[in-house]
């Protein structure tokens, strides 16, 4: 019932502000207003004030205002049909066509502005993990360190620092940094990503670092004394000599108190078949392995970071093809090394299906092949289906409840700092849609993507569980989805109604009756033509 409040509520909300705008640009012009409805069809309750009917009616699907005089020959007291919509001039009419949309468009804003305004809780800007080989490690950066600024601009939260990154790549980049107290300024050197999504391309430097400090996940060479001992890749290292070890510093701090003859504790996930499907059975498994000298960390018991060990790899794709396979570790790109994962995305991004050389090690010996990314299909959790370009390998990836939390730190927003944050985030919003309608039509974007009230429904339940935030959001993203859908030049639709009205003040003459009643007619079959689709597809999901 709380899932059907939550949709009602997103639905409700949405509607009416899409029709108060008509309504009071139409009161504001002039206009007389003979019918305020939520909802179509038989009415289910409503009252009368002044000389308008507001109403709710039994489908939630939309609303409506009815003015007078906004069909073609629709007759009038002869006292009022100067009041009648389609007696307004061209300019006012489409003021008051324009006005839906735009409420729509401007809504998001008091939205997120409530949401930026004040108190709430982000990550922090301490790093959990710099891995070697990366810019963040060349920078002279280590866990523990907290950024405060980059290139100058004072910085929060992981994802403010993010976005400084935008457009500063490929070249020294100041950084202000805090350790034990102190502050300090390195130079870091990013490397170039591509943040590209069906509707947007940024893009951006990335130092290689993460807030969250790993677990003890290891990956294992061929032939080496921690093979010998019995340790597996992707085995995880539950204790040292009876020292828990929830992450790799404690692991590091764990071993400087230890030497010679080590116990270790590890999770190995076991496959167990059932049925059709392939379980994964965590174990305890505990080895015997001697500390390797005049090394610290993973290294002194002889394994590797499981980070460029390949965990998944997706079938149908490139690497699939090339013969890679779980528990494969990535050597090198193009004859440059790699050393983590997060490396070798940033030299896939924005190549598209430019071929590379790739080497990696499987316990047979080194590989290497020509390969090119290729499209890649995947299914969201609300049955979305999207493409990208990739490889088709993942790295392992840890559930939610394995991660250890990353520092928080709570931001509070004045409200002229969250208006203006509102006012950044509402147009990029509005580009992706209006990208998204243009995929659909050039066919980049999926028509299985199309979804309807069932989809609502469940994106308004599962946002609801997540907390009011991600609610407001979604109503947000809806609300703009609308404005901009509403502005098609469709028949039926606002798009269609301003364009006539521009027409006329250009012509000094309406478009013809019979044009328009046909116009409505292939703008409905279009309208429920994509409805079909939007309901096919929810089904299906």
């Amino acid at each position: 019932m709380a899932s059907i409040g939550f949709f009602a509520l997103l639905l409700g909300v949405l509607v009416t502000v899409h029709e108060l705008g008509h309504f009071l640009v139409a009161k504001a012009c002039g206009v007389k207003v003979l019918k305020f409805s939520f909802g179509f069809g038989p009415k289910l309750l409503g009252f009368t004030k002044g000389e308008t009917e507001y109403q709710i009616a039994l489908l939630p699907l939309g609303g409506f205002v009815k003015m007078a005089g906004d069909v073609p020959g629709e007759e009038l007291d002869p006292h009022e049909a100067h009041r009648g919509f389609l007696a307004q001039p061209p300019w006012k009419r489409m003021l008051i066509v324009l006005a839906g949309p735009a409420f729509n468009l401007a809504f998001p804003v008091l939205i997120y502005f409530f949401v930026f305004w004040g108190p709430h809780e982000a990550i922090s800007t301490r790093l959990g993990y710099v891995p070697q080989g990366t810019p963040a490690a060349a920078a002279g950066l280590r866990p523990g360190d907290r950024i405060v600024a980059v290139d100058g601009d004072k910085v929060r939260t992981f994802e403010e620092m993010a976005d400084a990154f935008v457009g500063r790549f490929e070249r020294p980049v100041p950084l202000t940094v805090e350790r034990d107290g102190q502050q300090f300024i390195t130079n870091v050197t990013p490397l170039k990503y591509v943040d590209s999504t069906p509707f947007d391309t940024v893009e951006r430097g990335r130092m290689m670092v993460e807030a969250n400090s790993p677990v003890p996940i290891v990956g294992v060479p061929p032939g080496s004394v921690a093979e010998q001992a019995g340790l597996k890749t992707f085995d995880r290292i539950l204790s040292i000599n009876g020292t828990p070890v929830p992450d790799e510093a404690t692991l590091y701090q764990a071993l400087a108190r230890h030497d010679g003859k080590l116990e270790v504790a590890v999770q190995r996930l076991r496959p167990v078949q059932a049925g059709a499907v392939t379980m994964q059975v965590p174990e305890l498994v505990k080895l015997q392995l001697e500390e390797q000298q005049g090394k610290e960390g993973l290294a002194a018991l002889g394994v590797e970071p499981r980070d460029l060990y390949v965990a998944t790899v997706l079938p149908g794709t490139a690497a699939a093809a090339a013969g890679l396979k779980s528990g494969d570790r990535l050597v090198s790109f193009n004859g440059e090394p790699l050393t983590t994962f997060h490396t070798l995305e940033v030299k896939l991004s924005g190549r598209g299906k430019e071929p590379f050389e790739l080497v990696w090690r499987s316990q047979d010996g080194e590989h290497k092949e020509k390969l090119a990314q290729a499209p890649i299909k995947q299914t969201d959790e609300m049955g979305n289906v999207t493409e990208t370009i990739g490889l088709g390998v993942r790295p392992w990836y840890l559930t939610r409840g394995e991660v250890p939390p990353a520092e928080r730190v709570t931001v509070t927003l004045e409200w002229n700092e969250a208006l203006k944050q509102a006012a950044k985030v509402v147009p990029k919003i509005i580009t992706s849609t209006v990208a998204a309608i243009a995929g659909l039509m050039t066919n980049d974007v999926p028509l299985s993507s199309v979804g309807g009230p069932i989809m609502m429904y469940q994106m308004a339940a599962r946002s609801s569980e997540l907390g009011w935030d991600y609610f407001l959001n979604l109503m947000a993203v809806i609300s703009i989805n609308l404005g901009v859908v509403n502005l098609l030049p469709i028949p039926i639709l606002d798009g269609f109604h301003l364009v006539a009205a521009g027409w006329e003040s250009i012509r000094r003459r309406p478009i013809p009756v019979r044009v328009r009643e046909v116009a409505n007619v292939i703008g409905l079959a279009m309208l429920v033509l994509l409805m079909l689709v939007a309901f096919f597809n929810d089904i299906t999901r």
